[in-house]
């Protein structure tokens, strides 16, 4: 006991000293946005239904976390809403970035079967819940951004294997405030459909917190149901 207090004293004279650096280096930010589509890699997740979305984001030097909400429509029964936790770190060597992180994709009304006693909460077939991590490396090239990025799930919701995400991105200002960019990724789930997919926009700074999107994407698998079909989504989004 007396140890413990020694080391809560110890905590709390530490943060006192350290109120001022954290404050100058701590950061958090807003984002809040509507568009016509919630497009996840390709796949719409609102029945092609418009999305209301927003964030929080707080970063401390290389480090980062933030939680992430939007409306969401996988079917009757199905969840209606997605929140998503993330946390990482974000290391730059030279012009190249790294971005370690891992994400938890959580639903509300999530039809998740009961956990046993003494086991930890994982995702299962039923459940639309699921941990996912994150690695990715972007760098300049002449005037625009390349970057790939993977994605690996342990388990991958309703199925009983894993996941990988491959992307590869790109971005490049055309104009004063207009942005162009795109990306091609690989899902591919152990027990499930293999899929490719791609998408390319134009991003207009209408302020220095606003910007609107304009964006085409489509999949090779449109036989796995309209959700999977080609689509061009507008988007509207404020970060503060």
């Amino acid at each position: 006991m007396k140890f413990l207090k020694l080391a809560l004293v110890a905590a709390a004279a530490s943060v006192a000293m350290s109120g001022a650096a954290m404050a100058e280096e701590l950061k958090l930010s807003y984002n809040v946005g509507v568009a016509s589509d919630y497009v996840f890699r390709g796949v719409s997740q609102t029945q092609e239904d418009p999305q209301v979305f927003g964030g929080i984001d707080l970063t401390y030097g290389l480090g980062y976390a933030g939680v992430w909400a939007s409306n969401v429509d996988f079917g009757p029964s199905d969840p209606t809403a997605e929140i998503d936790l993330y946390a990482g770190l974000k290391p730059t060597y030279g012009d190249t970035s790294f971005d370690l992180g891992v994400l938890y994709y959580s639903y509300i009304d999530d039809k998740a079967p009961p956990t046993p006693a003494g086991q930890a909460p994982v995702a299962s077939p039923g459940s639309y819940s699921y941990l996912e991590f994150k690695a990715a490396v972007s760098r300049p090239i002449g005037p625009a951004t390349a970057g790939l990025a993977v994605y690996y799930s342990p388990q991958y919701p309703l199925t009983k294997g894993g996941s990988m995400y491959y992307e590869l991105n790109a971005a490049m200002p055309v104009v004063e405030k207009l942005t162009l960019s795109g990306a091609i990724g690989e899902q591919q789930i152990d027990q499930g459909s293999e899929y490719a997919t791609w998408n390319i926009g134009l991003n207009y700074a209408l302020t220095d917190k606003i910007s609107a999107d304009l964006r085409y994407s489509d999949t090779d698998e449109h036989d796995l149901g309209k959700i999977y079909g080609e689509r061009v989504v507008v988007g509207l989004k404020a970060a503060f």
